[in-house]
């Protein structure tokens, strides 16, 4: 995670060609020490994904290799409650991968 914090402002130029409407990632440790770590993205269909040929995100996809368990699951989203005004803006930028368009 500290790659990634280190690194942000290249996280966030990388959020336009992925169509990241936003990614959050969450630490749980449980009673007998055990870590969990969960990663939420909100992706637009169109969305290009992590593209190996930058550091940044060859960097992120070889650490997320070495540490998901075999077998994680992608979740399909039900339901997200939200503000009109940011549930329309959320959308436009998983569309085009920006507030407005240019």
């Amino acid at each position: 995670m500290s790659m990634l914090t280190n690194r942000y402002d290249e996280c966030l130029e990388a959020l336009s060609p992925e169509r990241a409407v936003f990614e959050a990632t969450f630490r749980h440790t449980e009673s007998d020490g055990s870590t969990w770590i969960y990663h939420l993205a909100l992706m637009g269909v169109d969305g290009g994904g992590l593209d190996e040929s930058h550091s940044l995100d060859a960097s992120h996809a070889s650490y997320s290799r070495r540490v998901k368990e075999p077998g994680w699951e992608e979740l399909e989203p039900m339901f997200m409650l939200t503000p009109t005004h940011l549930g329309e803006a959320m959308q436009r930028w998983g569309e085009i991968g920006a507030a407005d368009p240019a």
